[in-house]
């Protein structure tokens, strides 16, 4: 099921482990989502750390939900993966 009406960004760096585990993980799902490479974004990245509080990635913001780091739980309900 691709779900359209979200708008879904990943704050997230080449190099982080849990980044790709996150991305791979919507992609798998159908989740269309803004990949922002914050390792070569200053602007971005002073942005993801105002809205979330946090330097460390992954951060996701769902609609503006921001869920930091990769919480399939909180996720999977925000997005409506996985609901019976």
């Amino acid at each position: 099921m691709l779900q359209l009406n979200n708008m879904t960004k990943v704050y997230s760096t080449p190099t982080c482990v849990y980044c790709k585990t996150l991305k791979g993980y919507l992609t798998k799902n159908g989740i269309k989502f803004e990949d922002i490479d914050v390792s070569n974004d200053e602007k971005q990245l002073q942005k993801m750390i105002k809205d979330s509080g946090q330097m460390g990635v992954p951060v996701l913001d769902i609609d503006g939900e921001i869920i930091i780091g990769f919480d399939k739980e909180k996720i999977d309900k925000l997005l409506k993966i996985n609901q019976v």
